[in-house]
């Protein structure tokens, strides 16, 4: 028997009465590691109960082990449709997407899409069409496309789950520290293609030995022998960084769609047991790849996607026995595109992936000269304990006769702790110069987290 945690609970609530409002397509919104699945499986179970025939849609073979693992645990009946699976009659079917829209499935009176942001490709559509009045559960950590546009064609309601920070803060993930090295890479006249850097090119620009020993010799100094994933530009690319880890003595491989499944699945487990320090990959690791023990993600790709790069930089924030922090050593800068892991993001439907504007933003990020920690705002390297110069104030807030002094980062952080109504954190807004909607995502988050903490703890 499994017990929910408190914060799961509650979101198993939230999407209970959005449908009982009447939503027909709800997205639950919950970053990499806090247990999307087991909501699922537990709100299919719950359904399955009142003889609601349910579907749970997956994309990926390790999301087809993982539903029916959970479902198992839940001592929940269930039919796998699957290559070499025959259909069973069960009141819950988890099935492969591209299974299942080759195969005649009577129509269901639930849809869950796991990894749900994918909802919009041609062959989910198909699944959508052919059970048009089914209610759709969609679950993800990156409810955004590619291009970064939003979900609304598809979903029509959207709940936010705690933020990566507060899961952080209660020990369901690990700290990360970032580090970016100094690596020059101008990316001026890239091309976009499908709302992200030309693969080609990148591959070409990326798949250089300068890059290649920075990313080694930086592994070395900060993360000699922990398991890492490396994220590359093309499977060639992948292929060659591998290489050059096995050339500095690391076990190192790569994993691509080429290789038989059993190699593939014995690499990925190898990283896992401690048979692999680094394992490359181009895009098989990226979503649906749980592997707790690794502490190390290596960005080696430039991306302009918000979802790609926090999918990446989630596989080392589950925690696992002995690790306290995750490392992230970007070496491509993708932190400056889309902030640090622990930022907090408020998604939208309508938006997609939230406009990174750092002349806006609550978390300024500087990098330490001497150490190349990345991190939020200080007066010194929380690393390194380099203090850095201090230099003019910026003005923050239009300075007019009759209002506010702008707050310092420091001022600002002293008024956030204390600050409990709405009407507080307008003002901390004014005198920041922020927008209205800063203020009200804030106090929304804030009075998230106090239900939080006082609710039942499962």
């Amino acid at each position: 028997m499994i017990t929910l945690r408190d914060y799961q609970d509650i979101g198993v609530d939230e999407i209970r009465q959005a449908f009982a409002q009447g939503r027909q397509a709800v997205m639950y919104v919950l970053s990499t590691g806090g247990g999307k699945t087991w909501i699922f499986c537990y709100i299919a179970q719950q359904a399955a109960a009142l003889g609601t025939r349910t579907c749970i849609c997956v994309h990926r073979r390790e999301l087809l082990h993982q539903a029916s693992q959970s479902l198992t645990e839940l001592e929940v009946p269930h039919g796998i449709i699957a290559p070499g699976r025959p259909v069973t009659r069960q009141t819950i079917q988890v099935a492969s997407i591209q299974t299942l829209v080759r195969r005649h499935l009577d129509p269901v009176d639930f849809l869950v899409f796991d990894e749900g942001h994918h909802a919009v490709a041609g062959t989910w559509s198909k699944v959508l069409a052919r059970h048009p009045g089914a209610r759709v559960l969609g679950v993800t950590a990156t409810p955004c496309r590619l291009s970064g546009r939003g979900l609304a064609h598809v979903y029509d309601t959207l709940i936010q789950g705690p933020h990566i920070s507060d899961l952080i803060r209660r020990g369901f993930l690990v700290p990360a520290k970032v580090w970016k090295p100094p690596l020059k890479l101008d990316l001026t006249g890239l091309r976009t293609r499908g709302g992200d850097f030309e693969r080609e090119k990148l591959a070409e620009l990326l798949d250089r030995s300068e890059i290649t020993g920075s990313a080694v010799e930086h592994y070395i100094r900060l993360a000699n022998g922990l398991p890492a994933i490396a994220f590359c530009a093309s499977v060639a690319h992948a292929q060659h960084v591998a290489d050059q880890f096995r050339g500095a003595g690391f076990r190192a491989e790569s994993v691509d769609g080429s290789l038989p499944q059993a190699t593939r699945d014995d690499r990925i487990a190898a990283l896992g047991d401690g048979r692999l320090n680094v394992l490359t990959s181009c895009d098989l690791v990226s979503e649906g790849v749980d592997i707790p023990s690794v502490v190390v993600a290596i960005l080696l790709r430039p991306t302009k996607s918000t979802g790609l790069y926090l999918q990446q930089v989630g596989r080392c924030l589950r925690p696992a026995p002995g690790k306290d922090r995750a490392i992230i050593l970007d070496h491509v800068g993708n932190y400056f595109r889309h902030g640090l892991p622990d930022e907090d993001r408020p998604w939208s439907l309508e938006h997609g992936a939230p406009k990174r504007m750092p002349e806006e933003s609550e978390v300024k990020i500087r990098q330490c000269p001497a150490c190349y920690l990345v991190h939020a705002w200080a007066l010194s390297c929380p690393e390194c304990g380099l203090i850095y110069p201090v230099e003019a104030r910026k003005q923050t807030a239009k300075e007019v006769e009759g209002e506010l002094e702008p707050v310092t980062p420091e001022e600002r952080a002293v008024l956030m702790k204390a600050a409990s109504t709405l009407k507080d954190w307008h003002g901390i807004a004014k005198r920041s110069g922020y927008k209205s909607g800063w203020a009200w995502h804030q106090w929304k988050r804030r009075r998230a987290s106090g239900r939080l903490e006082g609710a039942r703890v499962g």
